[in-house]
């Protein structure tokens, strides 16, 4: 079983290369955010745990998401590995999600980062927001914060994998596919 960490900063092209690792690797792909929206919308027992955290407008506890990866683990449990896009996001998370799969017997074989200039990273973001209608995305003070948040709260979670041995950075410049070619080759170390 393989299971990935796919890292970097929003506009660094997560989203993309997570679909063409899916399509190679036949991976089952696991993003905290479709979980939340999967819990909230049937209202699993989940869904109703997190909703009351965020109506008091706090943060979802680990324990909370974690319940929710370990679902969907056990939803596919035949599959080939799991790629996890957006999380952990913190370095509890990431202790937690190790002690999960580890249990599974199925533990992080890495975490692949894709390192983005901050720079480009604004021009992409801002890009996507022309033609994704986010209007997040257009707000220069909102995507500058968010690219801060995600410094802030992720930098220890790639030095956590990096003392296991398990973080590899990528450049993410390029075209999709010389980026994708850069990423295979290291996911091809790891199985």
């Amino acid at each position: 079983m393989l299971n990935i960490i796919l890292f970097g900063p929003p506009g660094a092209g997560k989203g993309t290369q997570s679909e063409k690792i899916i399509n190679k690797y036949n991976l089952t792909h696991i993003a905290t955010g479709d979980l939340f929206r999967k819990h909230l919308g049937e209202g699993t027992e989940l869904g109703n745990l997190a909703q009351k955290y965020m109506d008091a407008g706090n943060l979802v506890p680990d324990e909370v998401v974690i319940g929710m990866v370990d679902e969907k683990l056990k939803e596919h449990k035949n599959s080939n590995g799991f790629i996890f896009d957006g999380f952990p996001r913190t370095v509890p998370q990431a202790k937690a999600l190790d002690t999960l799969l580890e249990e599974k017997g199925q533990p992080i074989a890495g975490m692949i980062a894709l390192d983005v200039p901050k720079e480009e990273l604004k021009t992409r973001i801002k890009e996507r927001g022309k033609t994704s209608g986010r209007t997040d995305d257009q707000d220069d003070a909102k995507v500058e914060n968010r690219i801060k948040v995600y410094l802030d709260e992720t930098i220890p979670v790639a030095n956590y994998y990096n003392d296991q041995n398990k973080y590899v950075k990528i450049d993410g410049v390029g075209s999709i596919e010389e980026i994708f070619n850069k990423i295979s080759a290291e996911i091809d170390k790891l199985k």
